[in-house]
């Protein structure tokens, strides 16, 4: 096992995934290289324990990945967030450093990693707690495919902040997932259920005007009282084609709505213009906009 520590931006893939069994245990090596040489910038005192020389004979495009990195590194650091990048068996994570959550570069063998956050709540206005750490992916295809047309003209520079790019990623029939995973102990599935229907029905009264509470009920109404959501529980909230809102809790599907309405407005709690957590979505815009110039 390699593991490597250090301040990184998340992984982009140089170029699309060449099979549909590309996954988080099989990565083209451009696409390892990049994940590895995104993770530039040193602060001081940053201690990086590897050596240049690791050789793996059953997989090449690991050692060229380091060569990458390596023949590539600059002392150029700008604020960037503390991770991990851990390489096991040709499998790589990405770990939110606060509370050790660690999120897979890639799902269902074709949604990128864009980055990785954590969502706070606040007790009584006196306390912020950490809820759940969350990482938002991107299906790489489907980003060319649907933006590429418009935007593969502009630089990273010009769509990093670019309203109308991030609306245009909301609407467009792009396969996303949201990962959470729970980081607060005493969590009940009651609280998520809770928590949705505020978050949520804000963004839907938001987008769709108030005529959508029963969209909102049979959303929430999927986290059943019956479902257990300790520490290190992943629900993971799937945008699939056709703008279909899939969930799953701790990898079992408890159901699917199909509404761009809802989607959009789930996606938005992290990449709009008031999320969660305002460092991962500036994570978040910048990989959407690095997609299309791969």
């Amino acid at each position: 096992m390699v593991s490597l520590r250090f301040p990184f931006s998340f992984p982009q893939p140089s170029m699309p995934p060449h099979s549909s069994h590309v996954s988080s245990r099989s990565f083209s090596g451009a696409a390892m290289a990049g994940s590895v040489a995104a993770a530039v910038g040193v602060g001081i005192g940053m201690g990086l324990a590897i050596s240049h020389k690791i050789k793996n004979q059953k997989d090449p495009f690991l050692q060229n990945a380091l060569d990458f990195f390596f023949s590539n590194y600059r002392p150029n650091c700008s604020s960037p967030m503390w991770g991990s990048l851990s390489l096991a068996d040709n499998t790589t994570e990405a770990v939110e450093s606060k509370t050790g959550a660690s999120f897979p570069s890639v799902l269902s063998d074709t949604q990128q990693l864009l980055g990785i956050g954590l969502r706070k709540k606040s007790i009584l206005g006196l306390k912020n707690i950490d809820v759940y750490a969350f990482g938002v992916y991107a299906d790489y295809t489907d980003m060319k495919n649907s933006l590429s047309e418009k935007y593969g003209q502009f630089s990273v520079s010009e769509l990093k902040q670019n309203k109308e790019f991030l609306e245009d990623v909301l609407e467009k029939d792009i396969r996303m997932t949201v990962r959470l995973q729970i980081v607060y102990g005493r969590l009940s599935i009651r609280s998520v259920r809770s928590a949705f229907e505020e978050s949520v029905g804000s963004r839907l009264q938001k987008f769709g005007g108030p005529d959508n509470k029963e969209l909102l009920q049979r959303f929430t109404s999927l986290f059943k009282d019956e479902y257990k959501i300790p520490r290190g529980s992943v629900i993971e909230l799937s945008k699939e084609q056709g703008h279909v809102l899939c969930t799953k809790i701790d990898g079992n599907d408890v159901g699917c709505i199909q509404s761009k309405l809802l989607c959009w407005s789930i996606l938005d709690l992290y990449i709009g213009e008031d999320p969660f957590d305002v460092k991962a979505k500036e994570e978040i815009e910048l990989s959407l906009a690095s997609l299309l110039q791969n």
